[in-house]
C-alpha cells in the first residue's frame, strides 16, 4: 500500500489498488461553502462493492470509504421513484407526492399518469408542498447541477429539472433506459430540451460522467456548486462495454452459495456485519441442481452486472481526480449510496430473458435473476420493494475531508434514513428550509436530522422511530427492534435487528408488548403522513 494512506485496518486496505493516493488536498475556493456532491447508484445491493465486501473492484469508492467514514444502518424507501422523491425533499415520499411510482417513459404525451391515483401520496410526482435539495441550496448561492436518472415527474415541463431548481441538467427522465441508446419516452434531455438518440457507441455512465465534469468545470469558480449524479447503472439491462465483461470473464462460474458465502466472509473481517447474523433465507434452487447451459448462462449475466458496477467506480474515480486536481477536494463533501436492494424482478431465476445482452433496442431484457440479487444483498433477507433489510438497506459512504479526516477510515452504526441529507446540506451549507415556497405554497416540515454528529459520535441517535411503506410492504424501526409486515401477509414480524440484521428469527410472539408499540406507533405515523387512502373511497387499508 502506498506509504501514506490514512489507514482503516488491513481489511480494507487488501481492496485498495496499491497504486492509490488519499483524497487530501487542501482547497482554493473562496468561499467556506463547500462543494457537495450526491452520487446515487440504481438497484445495487449492499454487498456489491468492495469496502462492503464485494469481489468486483471498485478501487474509487474503496479509497472515497478510505478518506471517509461508511454508514451500515442507512435506509431507503426500497424503491426507485419513492427513494428519489424522499431524497430530494427531505420528506417521507408519501408526503412529496410519491407513495408509489412515477410517471414514467410510455406517459411523456398524455395529460395524466396511471400512476397517479388522485389522492394525495400518490399523484406520481413531486408536489408543490415540498421544496428540492437544489431549491434550497440555490438559496444559499449554490450552482447546482444534476445528471441522470430523474424518475420523479415528467408529464409537464413544470415538473422536470430546471424547474425544481437546478441550473444544468444532463439524463434520462423517466426510469428505466437502454445504456446503449436512450429513446423515445426513455430518451435524453438536455436543460429543457428532449434530444435525439445518440450515436454509437455511446454509455451512459461514462456519458452522465462527461456532462457532469463538463458542468463543474464551467461554473463561476469561488462560488460553491451542488452536483446530483444519478446513475442508472446497474439498474437492468444488462448493458455494458465488452472490455469491462471481458474482465469478469468466468469469475461467476462457482455459483451463487460460494460468492455468497465469500463476500458473507469478506464482510466478517472487514466489521461490516456480525458473524453471528448468519446468512439471511435463500429462496432459490443451489447452483449444482443446474444445467451446465443455465450455470454459463446465469454466470454470465453476473459478469455483466459486474461490469456494470466496475465501470460505474472508474466514473466516480473521474469524478474525485478532477476534484484533486482542482484542489477543491478537501472542502467537498461526497455521498455515495445506493436508492434501494439488488432488484430480484422479475423473480425467477433467470431473470428477464427475451433480449440479448447489449441489445442497444431493449430498455428491459435481461435482468440477471433472485439468485444473484440475494448474492448482491448478502446477508440481507429479501430484496428490492420489500421492506427486509434487503430491500431497504444500502451501502453508504460519506466523504468530506475537512470534516471527516479525523475519524477517516472509520465505521458508523447510527441509523439514519433519506430525509437526512437534506438536513445534512442546509447543515454544511448554511442554508434555511423554508415554511413557504413557490409562490407562497406551504411547505411541509424537514422529516430530517443532520448526520454531522454522527461523524464525531458514534453513539449519536438521530431518530427515536423511523418508518416506511411501499405497496403495503411496511416497517418500523425503534432502537434494536424493527416491525414488519410484507406485502404477502397480514400479520406483523418483529425483529431485534442488532443481533439479528438477517431476520431469520422472528420474536413476535415473545415480545408482543413491543410488537404493538411499534405497530401502534406505525399506524400514528401513516395517518399523519398521506399513507392512507391510496385510491380515492379507499379509507384506511387493512
Amino acid at each position: 500500500m502506498v506509504k501514506g494512506f490514512l489507514c482503516f485496518g488491513a481489511a480494507l486496505a487488501s481492496v485498495v489498488a496499491a497504486d492509490s493516493k488519499p483524497l487530501a488536498k487542501k482547497s482554493k475556493n473562496s468561499t467556506d461553502k463547500p462543494n457537495i456532491i450526491l452520487i446515487m447508484v440504481d438497484d445495487m445491493g449492499y454487498s456489491d462493492i468492495g469496502c462492503f465486501g464485494s469481489e468486483i473492484p471498485t478501487p474509487n469508492l474503496d479509497r472515497l470509504a478510505q478518506s471517509g467514514i461508511r454508514y451500515t444502518n442507512f435506509y431507503t424507501t426500497a424503491r426507485s421513484c419513492p427513494t428519489r422523491a424522499s431524497l430530494l425533499t427531505g420528506l417521507y415520499q408519501h408526503d412529496a407526492g410519491i407513495g408509489g411510482m412515477s410517471e414514467d417513459g410510455g406517459e411523456m404525451n398524455k395529460e395524466r399518469s396511471v400512476h397517479d391515483f388522485g389522492t394525495y401520496g400518490y399523484r406520481g410526482a413531486l408536489n408543490r408542498n415540498c421544496v428540492t435539495i437544489a431549491e434550497v441550496l440555490k438559496t444559499e448561492g449554490y450552482h447546482t447541477y444534476m445528471v441522470g436518472k430523474w424518475h420523479v415527474g415528467l408529464i409537464g415541463r413544470e415538473k422536470w429539472p430546471l424547474q425544481r431548481g437546478f441550473d444544468r441538467y444532463y439524463g434520462i427522465l423517466a426510469g428505466a433506459s437502454s445504456y446503449l441508446k436512450p429513446q423515445g419516452g426513455r430518451g435524453l434531455t438536455l436543460d429543457n430540451t428532449q434530444i435525439p438518440p445518440p450515436s454509437q457507441p455511446y454509455y451512459t455512465t461514462d456519458q452522465f460522467t462527461d456532462y457532469a465534469l463538463k458542468f463543474i468545470s464551467s461554473h463561476e469558480k469561488g462560488e460553491p456548486f451542488f452536483l446530483y449524479v444519478a446513475y442508472n447503472a446497474p439498474h437492468w439491462p444488462l448493458h455494458a462495454k465488452q472490455e469491462d465483461i471481458d474482465k469478469f470473464a468466468g469469475k461467476y462460474d462457482q455459483g451463487w452459495e460460494k460468492t455468497r458465502q465469500a463476500r458473507f466472509d469478506k464482510m466478517v473481517e472487514l466489521g461490516i456485519v456480525d458473524e453471528d447474523w448468519g446468512l439471511g433465507e435463500w429462496e432459490n434452487r443451489s447452483w449444482d441442481q443446474l444445467t451446465p447451459e443455465q450455470q454459463a448462462k446465469s454466470s454470465l449475466r453476473m459478469s455483466v452486472y459486474a461490469a456494470q458496477v466496475h465501470c460505474m467506480d472508474y466514473n466516480v474515480g473521474r469524478i474525485i481526480k478532477y476534484l484533486e486536481d482542482t484542489d477543491q477536494i478537501d472542502n467537498t463533501m461526497i455521498l455515495f449510496f445506493s436508492d434501494n436492494g439488488a432488484c430480484a424482478e422479475p423473480g425467477n431465476e433467470m431473470g428477464f430473458g427475451n433480449a440479448e445482452i447489449n441489445d442497444p433496442d431493449s430498455w428491459v431484457d435481461p435482468s440477471y435473476g433472485k439468485p444473484w440479487a440475494q448474492v448482491s444483498n448478502t446477508p440481507f433477507r429479501k430484496y428490492k420493494v420489500r421492506a427486509y433489510e434487503g430491500g431497504i438497506s444500502t451501502s453508504f459512504i460519506m466523504s468530506y475531508p475537512k470534516k471527516t479526516k479525523k475519524y477517516a477510515g472509520e465505521i458508523r452504526r447510527n441509523v439514519a434514513f433519506l430525509p437526512d441529507i437534506m438536513a445534512t446540506f442546509i447543515d454544511i451549507s448554511g442554508a434555511t428550509y423554508p415554511e413557504t415556497f413557490h409562490d407562497g405554497q406551504k411547505i411541509h416540515p424537514l422529516a430530517g436530522t443532520s448526520m454531522m454528529p454522527t461523524v464525531s459520535d458514534p453513539k449519536k441517535e438521530l431518530h427515536e422511530y423511523i418508518f416506511g411503506e411501499h405497496e403495503k410492504n411496511r416497517f418500523a424501526r425503534w432502537k434494536q427492534w424493527k416491525a414488519v409486515r410484507d406485502q404477502t401477509s397480514k400479520r406483523w414480524e418483529l425483529y431485534d435487528v442488532v443481533a439479528d440484521r438477517s431476520e431469520r428469527h422472528d420474536l413476535a410472539a415473545q415480545h408482543p408488548e413491543i410488537l404493538e408499540q411499534l405497530v401502534e406507533k406505525w399506524n400514528e405515523w401513516a395517518a399523519a403522513h398521506n399513507v392512507f387512502p391510496r385510491h380515492p373511497g379507499g379509507g384506511v387499508e387493512e
